[in-house]
């Protein structure tokens, strides 16, 4: 005996999904246009200047705005309705969008460390003056975006990587104020270059932090706090079930948790099952917020998730 639930996702959820896509976007081509404009005043200031520090910092800038066109395209995308082909829609495409940036990152986090490691060995004259100005100017954009971003969705992997982007911008900008304001003193100018070290290091971590979520969720990992031990454990303790196998936990994106399952009932009427489904799904529900389910189920469970197991030996 079996009962197959495939599309059990609340409509409520679906909907918030999609209103929080929509603010997504409109937070997203904000910040664009802010970074922007502080792309320019950065790439114009760190060539005017001398400034490695600034250009590793406009560097950072360019990825962002890369970043967020990129989260933009695939909030557009992830709003389209599922169809045959795709059943989940595109929601998927949000976090590639967030790996292929993390993946930039590193890129650039690298060639940061290459071009500061070449500066150690040469002597740049750098003007102090002008750099602390772009740099300002940077750290008011960078903070200017923060607020537009500020009210992200935590389950939001894209606004939630751009947010931690724009507070490694903000550092970034902090830390070339401070390496202009210690050279416009001292006239240190190996400072400058040990901020850009410091401004890759900002990178690496941000780029860290996205790629591990990332790859997690594109390798089928399960979600933070439930993994298919601990839904088998719950399921079990259900009134009705035997025990379940062949469970499987999963993200589409974060906040879209999907689980399918096959759960061996007791000997009981078959109108009964849907009792049983309903108590699986509220459990499922409150204690692992998982609201897309597919159920089979099953008498009895011969360990190779079938209901009637031949031996083929001979």
């Amino acid at each position: 005996m079996s009962h197959d639930h495939g599309h059990d996702h609340k409509h409520t959820a679906h909907d918030h999904h999609e209103h929080g896509d929509n603010r997504s976007g409109g937070k997203l081509l904000a910040s664009i246009l802010i970074t922007t404009l502080t792309l320019v005043a950065e790439v114009v200031g760190g060539i005017l200047t001398g400034s490695l520090a600034l250009l590793s910092d406009a560097a950072h800038v360019f990825m962002d705005i890369f970043a967020l066109a990129l989260s933009y395209g695939a909030v557009r995308l992830a709003q389209r309705a599922p169809s045959a082909r795709h059943s989940f829609g595109f929601r998927r495409m949000k976090v590639l969008a967030a790996f292929i940036n993390g993946t930039t990152l590193l890129v650039v986090a690298i060639e940061i460390f290459r071009e500061a490691y070449n500066r150690f060995f040469t002597s740049e004259h750098i003007l102090a003056g002008p750099m602390l100005i772009i740099a300002g100017i940077g750290l008011v954009a960078n903070l200017l975006v923060a607020l537009v971003l500020g009210g992200h969705d935590h389950d939001d992997l894209n606004a939630r990587a751009a947010f931690l982007h724009v507070l490694g911008d903000a550092l970034s900008s902090v830390g070339v104020i401070a390496a202009g304001l210690i050279i416009l003193f001292t006239g240190w100018y190996w400072v400058d270059t040990v901020a850009s070290v410091l401004i890759g290091i900002v990178i690496l971590t941000g780029a860290w932090r996205v790629l591990k979520e990332t790859i997690h969720i594109l390798n089928e990992g399960a979600p933070e706090g439930s993994s298919a031990e601990s839904v088998e454990h719950e399921l079990k303790g259900i009134p009705g079930i035997i025990s379940a196998h062949d469970v499987h936990v999963w993200t589409i994106e974060p906040g879209y948790t999907v689980l399918s399952a096959h759960v061996v009932l007791e000997d009981q009427l078959v109108s009964k099952t849907a009792e049983v489904l309903e108590r699986i799904k509220n459990t499922l529900d409150s204690v692992f917020g998982i609201h897309h389910v597919t159920i089979q189920f099953e008498c009895g469970n011969c360990g190779q998730a079938c209901v009637v197991c031949e031996d083929s030996a001979h």
